[in-house]
């Protein structure tokens, strides 16, 4: 196995980069799926410290459920009301506790979203 280093600097970083592109095709269980492995790791390690990604906020998070599971709006309105869906998906009202956790335990919405406002 090459000599793994850690990734700690954007050099480093693109070094990682272009050899896991050329071990994409790497099996399991090999030693080239082994380094892909360790690579992989190192280098979302380096992307969540640099590059941290932030809560969507809850009304984006919401949309992006429906979307990824085809829920309308007719589905939100089954669980929090009506006017209230269209109040919230239109940003004309906020969500309340129970509607985020409603959305949480029904549909899986992210809770860090949903508590971001």
């Amino acid at each position: 196995m090459p000599n793994i280093v850690p990734v700690n600097d954007e050099t480093s970083y693109e070094a990682a980069l272009s050899r896991s592109e050329m071990l994409m095709d790497a099996k399991l269980n090999t030693p080239e799926g082994d380094e892909l492995d360790i690579l992989l790791t190192l280098i979302t390690a380096y992307e969540d410290k640099v590059y941290p990604m932030q809560p969507s906020d809850p009304i984006s998070a919401i949309e992006f459920t429906m979307e990824q599971k085809g829920f309308g709006q007719s589905d939100l309105a089954k669980l929090i009301g009506k006017s209230r869906a269209s109040d919230i998906l239109n940003r004309k009202r906020g969500l309340s506790r129970s509607q985020a956790i409603t959305l949480y335990n029904e549909w899986g919405v992210s809770a860090e979203s949903l508590l971001s406002a």
